[in-house]
């Protein structure tokens, strides 16, 4: 995490895993940021989207290449690399088995 901090990794706008911060955080900038803007008699349009299950389609070469464009060091992206890297999956129904499949995507 210091390393995350001293990076710059994360901004000061995301509220997600951040200490000091959260949802209810999150939702008050938001809620200052509009009425503001309203106010300024500028218009606002809001779109809503569902992340819920973001992580489960993050590609691990993607997320590996921006850990290291963000400067963590190699120490730590090749740590998070042999956590992701190697994983199988496969799927059974009552008797019927599918082959093993290589996973390069989601976070475990």
């Amino acid at each position: 995490m210091k390393q995350v901090e001293e990076k710059k990794v994360i901004r000061g706008s995301q509220h997600g895993f951040t200490k000091g911060k959260s949802c209810l955080t999150n939702l008050i900038a938001f809620y200052n940021d509009m009425t503001g803007w309203v106010d300024e008699g500028r218009a606002v349009d809001v779109v809503y989207l569902d992340f819920s299950k973001a992580f489960n389609t993050a590609s691990h070469n993607i997320l590996l290449g921006k850990l290291r464009k963000y400067g963590l060091d190699k120490c730590s992206v090749r740590w998070i690399e042999n956590c992701l890297n190697g994983r199988t999956h496969r799927a059974v129904i009552s008797s019927a088995e599918c082959i093993w499949r290589l996973v390069t995507s989601g976070i475990p």
